[in-house]
């Protein structure tokens, strides 16, 4: 009898299962707060935003990690499959979840206690938005690595895991400073 792997089409349905209930949880305790309105809706929203960005953060400091080792792999071969399915369900299951939600919650955040005024909170959107570009360019690059045409090579990977770490600084720095 064969065991299962996690590359089996059995476990990622399993896994994509997970997140949908997870997400849907997380949907229904956000409507359930909302309806409630406690006093401390605002704390409420900014941990749910808090928990948003690091689940995004985290897909976004390990995707170029999966690439670099993914260009050392030889196309085709069992470990390359291995890292498509690992870079599609990180994508699909965290990535995309995480950066909609912070989003949705940032932005309520942003105009709900700020009005969107803040020279601080301007910077920080367009920090989030380089991070979104960051994302989107990640987001390519899974396809490209799906088809076996990946253009760059490990130094480049290794470079693009720092542009999230320093926008993540900058980001924290805007929201507990405030420097302007």
């Amino acid at each position: 009898m064969r065991r299962e792997r996690q590359t089996d089409h059995g476990p990622g349905k399993r896994a994509r299962l997970r997140a949908i209930v997870a997400l849907c949880v997380f949907a229904a305790l956000l409507a359930g707060l909302f309806v409630w309105q406690p006093d401390d809706l605002y704390l409420w929203i900014k941990a749910l935003h808090i928990v948003a960005v690091i689940s995004w953060m985290a897909g976004l400091l390990y995707m170029p990690r999966l690439f670099i080792y993914h260009t050392d792999a030889e196309p085709g071969s069992v470990q390359s499959e291995t890292f498509k399915m690992m870079e599609q369900r990180l994508l699909k299951v965290i990535m995309n979840p995480a950066m909609k939600i912070t989003w949705g919650l940032g932005l309520y955040l942003a105009w709900d206690l700020y009005g969107f005024r803040g020279g601080w909170l301007h910077a920080k959107i367009v920090a989030v938005v380089l991070l979104t570009l960051i994302h989107a360019h990640f987001s390519r690059a899974v396809e490209c690595f799906s088809r076996d045409e990946n253009r760059r090579d490990a130094r480049y990977w290794r470079l693009m895991n720092e542009a999230p770490t320093l926008l993540m600084i900058l980001v924290v720095i805007l929201v507990v400073v405030k420097p302007f």
